[in-house]
């Protein structure tokens, strides 16, 4: 291949196979190792994905047979992403006392048995039973994925490789909406029952796929100690062999472990380690840096759902009764269109996040929803108000539901994820976790109350107040959101908590 062959024993004092490295090291070859961890990682986002795309549909079939009000449906839909909380809170703990590995067989697990017992649920009650266990794995889940890929990524690819939980939680909303459609011709009584009782199959993959493939992230076994088995996972996750090494120096620095210190396990400093120094650090005692970061990651986590894409993907079958489609497999069928697009968009947003950069995109995105919000307000009030059917409205309502999740999978979905490259190595797992408990929360009050809020001020009112939201997301946007694209993870820190930042990004060159 024209390369350069280096025995990575003689560098670590372990047995690694060799790699080869291509002769332009300013085009580093593609780290399959690391992608392919970011995969399996990102399967725990189909899970939370899943459940969302499912429900959209599910929720019709169990309230014709449970017979249960609206405000039922409300509570059975959104009230997963509260229990999420309770996974996501969880999750960050977890994860530092048992490692990212653990954790991510902790949400396999949890969803597991939340599958079952939905799938065979008699009653209501008992459903909601269910409900909890798939919202606590669905916290363990979206949590630890940002985490550990963020953690296992190389510099060149951080960016993409972020963006894989977005792609993989779009295909479970895609899968959800699929199922929905594939099972709707099944009895009443069964065909719900299918739609979420086979979301057993994508925690089975994952945990098997955990076990037995994917390494613990170098930068816990560093805050564990554990110099030589980092050394390895650094060595396969990085684009070349200087590049582990000087990961490996940044992280024991990082981490308070003397640089010439070779041995494969040290005592790790006590003032390093994870506990109450965690939380007094993010919001006790911060330092404008940490300050800047947490107002930051929680301001994306919050937007992404209070500008309503909860709404959107969950209620997407009455929106398009709203928009004229009355045929319950048409509209089951529309939503499998939803899917589609969100995914198209996501993947469009993985090439492009390293090399047109994070704020660009998100302030595009936003921007975008802001425009197809409005837009899709308007089609629907002339709908309403119209006493015959208007075409062209039901067209431009069809069409900016499409672009509203476009636009937000092209920047602000992927962007929650990306994210948690913000935080430094010590408040990354609970960083991420306060962000995600955010979203999660902002999830549930939209899930909770977009029928009632429908109710209120109208549907159309609905959107345009989630346009108001998305306005202000945008000027949040532009005025706190640095580039981060180009830097290695731990330099990331040194952006924020400087209110020159936008004037010296400009100057700086982007390592590329």
């Amino acid at each position: 291949m024209g390369g350069r062959n280096y025995d990575i024993s003689e560098t670590s004092g372990h047995q690694i196979p060799f790699i080869e490295l291509g002769d332009d090291p300013r085009k580093p070859k593609t780290n399959y190792f690391a992608s392919f961890c970011a995969i399996v990682a990102s399967m725990s986002s189909i899970l939370g994905g899943y459940d969302i795309g499912v429900m959209s549909g599910a929720s019709i079939y169990i309230q014709q047979d449970f017979l249960i009000s609206d405000v039922q449906v409300e509570i059975l839909v959104g009230i997963v992403t509260l229990y999420a909380v309770i996974g996501a809170a969880a999750a960050g703990r977890t994860s530092d006392c048992f490692g990212r590995r653990s954790t991510m067989i902790f949400a396999a697990g949890f969803f597991f048995v939340g599958a079952i017992l939905m799938g065979f649920a008699p009653n209501y009650a008992f459903l909601m039973s269910g409900r909890f266990f798939a919202g606590v794995g669905i916290g363990f889940g979206c949590l630890i994925a940002p985490v550990f890929i963020a953690e296992v990524s190389p510099t060149s690819s951080r960016g993409c490789l972020s963006t894989f939980p977005e792609i993989f939680a779009n295909v479970g909303i895609l899968l959800g909406y699929i199922s929905n459609f594939a099972f709707s011709g099944f009895p009443t009584h069964l065909g719900w029952r299918f739609m979420l009782g086979i979301g057993i199959v994508p925690s089975v993959f994952l945990a098997a796929a955990v076990i037995l493939v994917i390494p613990e992230s170098p930068r816990w076994l560093i805050m564990q100690g554990r110099i030589g088995e980092a050394k390895q996972v650094l060595i396969r996750t990085s684009d070349s062999i200087e590049e582990s090494l000087q990961r490996l120096a940044d992280l024991k620095t990082v981490v308070g472990i003397p640089e010439r210190c070779e041995d494969d396990i040290v005592q790790v400093p006590k003032q390093r380690s994870h506990g109450s120094s965690v939380w007094k650090e993010l919001f006790l005692c911060p330092t404008p840096a940490i300050r800047h970061i947490l107002i930051t990651a929680v301001g994306v986590y919050f937007f992404a759902e209070a500008t309503g894409m909860g709404a959107v993907v969950l209620y997407s079958p009455k929106i398009f009764e709203k928009a004229g489609i009355l045929s319950s497999e048409h509209k089951l069928l529309a939503t499998v269109g939803v899917g589609l697009v969100k995914t198209v968009f996501v993947l469009i947003a993985t090439v492009l996040l390293d090399r047109v950069g994070r704020r660009p995109l998100i302030l595009t995105s936003i921007g975008g929803q802001v425009i197809s919000l409005i837009a899709l307000g308007a089609g629907l009030t002339i709908i309403e108000k119209s006493d015959e059917q208007v075409t062209w409205a039901e067209g431009l309502c069809i069409a900016m539901v499409l672009f509203d999740v476009a636009f937000f999978s092209i920047g602000l979905g992927p962007m929650c994820y990306v994210s948690s490259e913000f935080f430094p190595l010590k408040l990354r797992a609970q960083g991420t976790s306060v962000g995600f408990i955010t979203n999660s929360t902002m999830g549930a009050v939209v899930a909770m109350t977009f029928l009632s809020l429908s109710r209120a001020i109208s549907i159309c009112g609905a959107f345009f107040f989630y346009a108001g939201i998305a306005t202000v997301g945008w000027v949040f946007v532009y005025v706190v959101f640095p580039e981060t694209r180009g830097l290695d993870l731990e330099d990331v820190e040194g952006l924020f908590g400087n209110l020159m930042w936008k004037f010296s990004v400009k100057h700086r060159d982007i390592k590329n």
